[in-house]
């Protein structure tokens, strides 16, 4: 019995699942997800808002007059870097379940030098606009679409920082690297939110 048990045993170990030896989906990941989901209906909420107060604004949509034109290009610019911060949190995750956490260390490194680097390039955009938030109906729903994105990216460059942290003390492995992955999906959520938000405020107005 027990020669048939330790026989049995390197398969059992060889089959078990990721994350913990859980079969079903971490419940870190689903409430990540479920997370995820909330925050998509608070920025539908949002893009509503700019939509509708656009519509129903008389005269010419845009800043308010003396102040200046937004500037498309460092916006842009601002979007590439955004997205190629999403690059490189996904070979972060692709690394680690390699079971590579020197890889993981570097990428992650680098999303988050990405990101903080978005987050300057927003402040000196704002400090350039020449109008604030109560400057007219414009000004506030700007400044509540990009600010409040902007949060976001900090609360993200947060959790950036956290799995950094624990990569750096060896806390992650193929198996058991949840945080990494939920992390990774709210990274690619806010980068996608982004892509929105530059649509609708620079490109569509």
């Amino acid at each position: 019995m027990s020669a048939r048990t330790t026989a049995a045993s390197p398969d059992a170990h060889a089959t078990a699942p990721l994350h913990g030896g859980q079969s079903s989906m971490p419940t870190a990941l689903l409430g990540m997800l479920l997370f995820i989901a909330s925050e998509v209906m608070f920025f539908g909420g949002l893009f509503a808002t700019y939509f509708n107060a656009r519509a129903s604004s008389p005269g010419e949509w845009g800043p308010p007059a003396g102040a200046h034109e937004l500037d498309i290009v460092l916006a842009g610019v601002l979007t590439a870097v955004l997205i190629a911060s999403s690059f490189t949190m996904q070979f972060g995750v692709w690394a680690i379940r390699r079971g590579d956490i020197g890889k993981l260390r570097i990428w992650t490194a680098v999303t988050l030098i990405l990101g903080v680097s978005f987050l300057i390039g927003q402040l000196y955009d704002y400090s350039q606009l020449g109008f604030g938030l109560a400057d007219g109906v414009f000004g506030t729903t700007f400044y509540t679409l990009t600010g409040f994105h902007g949060a976001h990216v900090f609360g993200g460059a947060v959790g950036l920082t956290i799995v950094l942290a624990r990569a750096m003390r060896g806390q992650f492995s193929a198996r058991n690297h949840v945080a990494v992955e939920a992390v990774s999906m709210y990274w690619h959520f806010v980068d996608v939110v982004w892509i929105g938000v530059f649509s609708t405020i620079y490109l569509l107005r």
